[in-house]
Order: structure tokens, then sequence, then C-alpha cells
């Protein structure tokens, strides 16, 4: 079956990340695929250095990702993604450049939690961990 759209493109990424099955992630890479993280100044090209980079990353069991969010047009697609490996837990913001059935480029954002800033305590409410819309 054909992926039609860039959303079932990336939501086939996810599936398949969350096989972790990395080399089949490749399947829905572009040849030229770029990943770029800002935050540490990296990029790695191509799908095989993708899935060698999620194959050699330590890991204490299988992953599992969990999306908290997904928005799409016809072309880009923005994730927000919970992942784990059952003892490491990490949220990501990934945008998505889809062109012809693949994904062309993906850049990355692995924001770390923090505690908030004691002068507006007054004006907040703290939402449960974990929870991308409150609660």
């Amino acid at each position: 079956m054909p992926i039609s759209s860039a959303a079932d493109v990336v939501r086939e990424f996810w599936r398949l990340m969350g096989a972790n099955d990395f080399n089949a992630v490749g399947d829905v890479l572009a040849n030229d695929f770029v990943l770029e993280w800002p935050q540490t100044r990296e990029r790695i090209r191509g799908p095989e250095r993708f899935a060698q980079m999620n194959s050699e990353y330590p890991a204490h069991g299988r992953w599992s990702f969990t999306i908290n969010r997904f928005v799409s047009d016809q072309s880009q697609v923005v994730s927000d993604v919970t992942v784990t490996d059952g003892v490491q837990t990490a949220r990501a913001i990934s945008f998505f450049e889809v062109s012809g059935g693949k994904i062309a480029r993906l850049v990355e954002f692995w924001p770390e939690p923090y505690e908030p800033p004691i002068n507006r305590s007054h004006l907040v409410e703290r939402m449960s961990e974990g929870s991308p819309h409150g609660g």
C-alpha cells in the first residue's frame, strides 16, 4: 500500500521506530536524508548513518514512542513525542520535511525539563509530569 501523504509517511516513521528496527526506518527516508540537532550542532546524513546512530545509542531496553501531538500539511509535519526505554525518558519536538513520499529533512529538539522560576509561581499552575496539555 503506497503512502499517500506527509502525515502518513511520518506516522510510518514513528511506527518503524517503535519496532526498533532502525534499518527498516530507511524505507521512509530519502537517499539524501539529513537529520539536524540544532542544540548540539550535529548533522547526520543518510539513512544508513541514521540507522547506525539509533542502533548504537545506549539503551536499557526497547525504545517506545508516544505521539503527544501531531500537526501536518502537504509537505511538513511537526510531532511532539515522548521517548522511553523503560529507564530514561525524553521528549522530542521534530520538524519533518517530506518530498516524493520520503522524509528528506528532520530537525529535532530534545528539551530538558527544569524547575520554573519562583518569581512567577503566583501566576501559574503546575502540570503533572509527562502531561502535554496539563492536568
